[in-house]
């Protein structure tokens, strides 16, 4: 099935502060999960981790010179890593801040070799240092939070007040007793609830922001992260350059050799035996027609001219509609990402198709691609048996190596029994 313009859906961007209306605010989810975060979490957790590094660590360096202190620094960097870790869910959770872990590749052995990368990561300080700076912002978020509900709350709440027989002074001398003298106050609440969104979302956006620069990768993790993509991606190009080259040695140029062979002895019997040259171009016109169609497959998985002419919905439908099971499309972009982007969706697609045929056993499967935030997320689905996972050489970890070469992310979720999600997340702009 392919989706038309009616059934088009982009994903939801998740994005901490965007251009909403009071209304807007009211009725998005972010704000709300936000909500319990400023008021209780980001307080009780700062409190928390403040009091534990407080201790532990001074307790630590007083005994650093009975060399007691040494496994007890070691244990709380290895707790202080694990709380900043699980912040960056709970930020996500709350903020829609997607922040992975910018720590350095493990080493394989050796005491000391993990040792030094404990102690020699920047990440692991820059941790310490968001949980000690979590307590102070807390406390501010807190304030600012039971300050700003309080005053929007008791505002709105007093018609109820008064209704319910009770009067409320403010000030001196100034007593809300009736109805209609507490309707002004009600109106001030919802001027108060406006301002109060606001400032949750702006906290938010900035709570995130400063997670962001201290939990998230920094200039270091993120030159070694391009590095390593461009090393994928050089790989894959390499790949798939020995792929055309073996494609067009195995395929189409042995068809066009017998062709051609087929031919010159056609010509050489052309008088002495007709019937025979007959047969002979006959063959030459089957294999012909075999080396254009291997051709025509070959410059389709190099690049689809379909996909250049009119996009990703029309290219992916048409895949869907190759595929031997029920496969659904639903593209929601509202413009065409760059050629780049759009390839190696479109080959994230086709390969996973591929394998939903060859291995998954399954009945149906099911595409989505759409925007959240600054990335085109795509996503394939299947209802097969799973146990589908990357192995080096094999398809999905070329896939992984070709959204590697934008700096792209590739998942693999594929449980035993199913279902398998095939998941990338491509920047937009290339």
């Amino acid at each position: 099935m392919t989706a038309d313009a009616t059934t088009r859906r982009p994903l939801r961007r998740r994005v901490p502060l965007g251009p909403y209306g009071p209304l807007g605010l009211l009725i998005d989810p972010m704000t709300w999960r936000a909500v319990p975060y400023l008021f209780v979490a980001s307080f009780a957790t700062g409190l928390t981790w403040f009091v534990l590094l407080a201790v532990g660590l001074s307790t630590a360096l007083a005994l650093v010179i009975v060399w007691a202190g040494l496994p007890m620094l070691l244990l709380a960097m290895l707790l202080w890593r694990g709380g900043a870790m699980l912040e960056r869910r709970v930020l996500r959770l709350a903020f829609g801040v997607v922040i992975p872990d910018p720590y350095r590749p493990r080493p394989k052995a050796g005491v000391v070799r993990h040792l030094g990368w404990l102690v020699g990561d920047p990440a692991t300080w820059k941790d310490l240092g968001y949980l000690l700076l979590l307590f102070p912002l807390g406390l501010s978020e807190f304030l600012v939070s039971l300050t700003l509900w309080s005053c929007a709350i008791g505002l709105l709440a007093q018609p109820v007040v008064v209704l319910s027989g009770d009067t409320t002074v403010i000030g001196d001398g100034l007593v809300i007793d009736s109805l209609p003298g507490s309707l002004p106050w009600a109106l001030c609440g919802v001027a108060a609830l406006v301002v109060t969104l606001y400032v949750t979302r702006g906290m938010a956006w900035l709570h995130g922001l400063l997670a962001v620069a201290l939990l998230g990768a920094g200039d270091e993790a993120r030159v070694r992260h391009l590095r390593a993509s461009r090393a994928r991606g050089v790989d894959a190009a390499e790949a798939e350059r020995r792929r055309i080259e073996r494609d067009l040695h195995d395929g189409a140029q042995q068809r066009l050799l017998s062709v051609a062979m087929e031919l010159g002895r056609a010509q050489a019997k052309f008088d002495s035996a007709p019937e025979e040259a007959r047969e002979l171009l006959a063959r030459a016109h089957a294999d012909a027609k075999a080396a254009i169609a291997e051709l025509r497959d070959l410059a389709r998985g190099i690049y689809p001219a379909i996909l250049t002419d009119r996009g990703l919905d029309a290219a992916l439908s048409a895949l869907a509609a190759r595929a031997p099971n029920r496969v659904d499309v639903v593209v929601g972009l509202d413009e065409r990402p760059p050629a780049a982007v759009e390839s190696i969706a479109y080959f994230i697609v086709a390969e996973s198709l591929a394998n939903v045929a060859k291995h998954s056993v399954a009945t149906e499967a099911s595409v989505l691609v759409g925007r959240e935030g600054d990335r085109v997320v795509v996503e394939v689905r299947d209802n097969g048996i799973g146990g589908a996972e990357a192995v080096p050489g094999g398809g999905l970890a070329g896939l992984e190596d070709r959204a590697a070469t934008i700096d792209g992310t590739l998942t693999i979720e594929s449980p035993p029994g199913g279902p398998t999600v095939v998941r990338a997340r491509l920047p937009y702009e290339w």
